[in-house]
């Protein structure tokens, strides 16, 4: 008979799995997203479970569990030969398997190791392998094991995932009535449920409670302060879910999104990582509201109905809000902060004048704002039209930006070049695909809106590229850094001097240009607004020296608004906006000393430096060698000996916020017809920066606009010789797309 046992015991015994390896066993655990306050945004998980050792759980929880599942737990070697026993006299008393004997360790060993099958053969290498782990782990290992891995229901896998699910606590603040009703559950998760059947749920505790009494776990006078306990228990019905986004949708889409491209799928719903995001939640939610009440606020009145928003600290590159639209819903979840791809319009301008900056121009060089005629093809024309339809003569590149002047940003980009434009918006964090067409000036491309924010934060940074990111950090289960951008890489993309200049050209804008709704009082806000052809799209585009954020305003059916500029709806959402994410830090300047750039007194009337007797002076930068000559118009100065001069014609400012005029899509001039050279039709066709400065370099052989003639190398100043110019047709109208405000 021994033998016999011996021989059926070594038959089950082969191919068992070796229980040694449950050292190094990694259960399913669930992922979390955090916001940078540490609220948590988001669970992914296959199976909700977060791993817990012994020392963290309620001893409430330990002793129930072993009462009502295994009261013999500490005195067999898993297996229970009583239990044993009494089942089989109990099955075949009732003819039928009715009691399945199984202890702590041999349910741990099913779980792991084993089918649910039903049937002698399990039986026996259940028994096997619950011997087995007897020998190699401590009943606390065990009991440790077991509380981790089994099913609670209602998604909970482990006593941690079903303390938080049932109770909203952690597990090692279990009191004893909790922890009863919980080790009531594995038996029969659904049926026992308290979000399925509380009465059976909490009939269930009570026979627990009165099973801890018995064993010695638990005094009557514990057990009468749980049934007290267990009438004031209420549970709302739980709907389970794979994946369960808690908070602040755009953002945490966004993540999820980054997430998918960087990490396999089972990794991030089995894995238990831990992800530190860099959203401030209330900032978002503000956010969140401004948008939608001022988007409503408006909508009749602009026919508008959708808007979009990202915030971004300069210094780090770290997404403190993104705002894709009005209202997240069930039906609509589209982001338009970076799912969506929208004209700039007249935003796009800060990527030309920043190319000229870097090119040698300065913001007081000249640019004749007249009318020039191009020629794109061997048969077309295209006339640029400012918003206003008319010209302001020759004024200086800081006004054209301020005033938003169509014309001299064409110029402009002739003069330094489409791919030296479109080099330069790459460089600054512009991702999308740009063409070299004489209407890239104008905004004549498609971006997101977090581009544009991450584009402009290398303004404020000084000429650093920081790219932006969701994510902060992400650990492993075992605390163990995965990912860190806490200091993130930096990039130098533009000179300083370059980008304190665009700085303070920039600062016009909002101070007296098309941008003064964007105004913070007793702040510093540079920024650039943007409104597209027919009104499809409206911008704004700004920074302080903290934060940089773009805000987009338009119809998701790419309708038109009603005259609804960038400097209106969209400068004043990014005003309340960037008020929210500034409120209680304390004023601070862009800064007035930067390496090669000085800060100079300048004449408001000569605009030229200020000498003693000059009554209204404003301070301007400007770079090593363009420091301009010292005023004349207020009479001989004693301290410079400058003779006064003449002062010169004046020139008007456009004080309307309009549109501009369109452009045509395929404004390509052709590099091989000579007619593909810019052909102006004005005298005053632009002049070169001063002689001091490096002449932009041109290449002929990548210039899709063709090869404009050097300005820097003529032997005259077009303005006293202009060229004469090749008569070409002047169309009254040219239809177009994409030119903004």
């Amino acid at each position: 008979g021994a033998t016999a046992l011996v021989a059926v015991l070594n038959h089950f015994s082969k191919g068992l799995p070796d229980v040694s390896r449950l050292r190094q066993y990694e259960p399913s655990e669930t992922t979390r997203i955090y916001a940078a306050n540490g609220d948590l945004l988001a669970s992914l998980y296959k199976e909700n479970r977060t791993w817990t050792p012994y020392e963290d759980i309620s001893p409430y929880v330990i002793k129930a569990i072993v009462a009502v599942e295994d009261s013999r737990f500490y005195t067999h070697r898993g297996v229970d030969p009583v239990g044993v026993a009494r089942a089989a006299f109990y099955d075949i008393r009732h003819q039928g398997a009715h009691q399945g004997a199984s202890t702590i360790t041999m349910q741990l060993a099913r779980n792991l190791f084993l089918t649910p099958t039903q049937n002698m053969e399990r039986k026996i290498r259940e028994m096997l392998l619950a011997l087995q782990i007897e020998k190699k782990f401590t009943k606390d290992e065990i009991i440790e094991l077991y509380l981790n891995q089994i099913y609670f229901g209602s998604g909970a896998y482990g006593i941690q995932a079903a303390s938080k699910t049932y109770f909203n606590k952690p597990c090692k603040d279990l009191t004893p009535a909790e922890a009863a009703l919980l080790a009531g559950l594995p038996q029969a998760p659904s049926e026992y449920s308290p979000f399925v059947d509380e009465r059976a749920a909490k009939l269930r505790q009570i026979l627990v409670l009165g099973r801890m009494v018995d064993v010695g776990f638990l005094e009557w006078k514990e057990y009468r302060e749980a049934l007290t306990e267990t009438r004031n228990f209420e549970f709302k019905r739980h709907k389970k879910k794979e994946f369960q986004v808690l908070k602040l949708p755009y953002f945490t889409s966004f993540v999820l999104k980054q997430l998918y491209e960087r990490y396999d799928e089972d990794l991030l719903y089995r894995g238990g990582l831990k992800i530190y995001t860099t959203v401030e939640p209330d900032l978002q939610l503000k956010s969140e509201q401004i948008v939608h009440d001022m988007v409503a606020a408006d909508s009749r009145a602009i026919h508008v109905d959708n808007a979009a928003m990202v915030c971004i600290e300069n210094k780090t590159g770290f997404i403190r809000a993104m705002v894709g639209g009005t209202k997240w819903t069930e039906k609509n979840q589209f982001n338009r902060a970076w799912q969506a791809r929208r004209q700039p319009g007249s935003s796009f301008k800060v990527f030309v004048y920043t190319t000229a900056i870097e090119a040698g121009y300065s913001p007081d060089t000249i640019i004749p704002d007249t009318e020039v005629t191009y020629r794109v093809s061997p048969t077309e024309t295209w006339t640029p039209k400012n918003s206003d339809h008319g010209y302001l003569g020759p004024i200086p590149m800081w006004k054209a930006l301020m005033l938003s002047r169509n014309v001299v940003a064409v110029k402009l980009l002739t003069m330094v070049g489409a791919d030296r434009v479109i080099e330069y918006a790459y460089k600054m964090g512009i991702r999308e695909k740009l063409h070299p067409h004489l209407s890239l000036a104008l905004g004549a491309v498609e971006v997101s809106v977090l581009e544009m924010a991450s584009a402009y934060s290398v303004l404020p940074n000084g000429g650093i590229r920081v790219q932006p990111t969701a994510i902060k950090k992400i650990l492993d289960s075992n605390g163990i850094v995965i990912e860190d951008h806490t200091f993130p890489k930096q990039e130098e993309v533009l000179s300083e001097t370059t980008a304190a200049l665009m700085i303070e050209m920039m600062k016009r804008v909002v101070e007296s240009g098309t941008g003064t709704k964007a105004q913070l009082p007793g702040r510093e806000v540079a920024g650039k607004t943007g409104t597209t052809d027919d009104f499809r799209d409206a911008w704004f585009v700004g920074f302080t020296p903290e934060f940089t954020s773009a805000v987009w305003v338009g119809n998701d059916d790419n309708s038109k608004m009603w005259h609804s500029y960038g400097g209106d709806l969209p400068a004043r959402i990014w005003s309340r906006c960037m008020a929210a994410a500034l409120k209680g830090m304390p004023a601070t300047r862009f800064g007035d000393v930067v390496e090669g750039k000085k800060g100079i007194l300048m004449c408001n009337d000569s605009k030229r430096r200020a000498n003693s007797r000059c009554p209204n002076t404003y301070k301007e930068y400007f770079a090593p060698g363009q420091i301009p000559d010292f005023c004349r118009m207020h009479g001989q100065d004693t301290t410079t000996n400058q003779l006064p001069a003449p002062p010169p014609s004046n020139v008007g400012d456009d004080d309307n916020l309009p549109t501009e005029a369109g452009s045509p899509e395929d404004a390509i001039p052709s590099g091989e017809d000579p007619l593909a050279i810019p052909q102006p039709t004005d005298p005053n066709w632009p002049g070169p920066p001063p002689d001091s400065l490096p002449s932009p370099n041109w290449d002929s052989d990548s210039d899709p606009l063709g090869q404009p003639q050097d300005p820097l190398s003529q032997p005259n100043d077009p303005l006293d010789n202009p060229p004469i110019p090749q008569e070409v047709p002047m169309p009254d109208s040219t239809p177009g797309k994409g030119t903004e405000l």
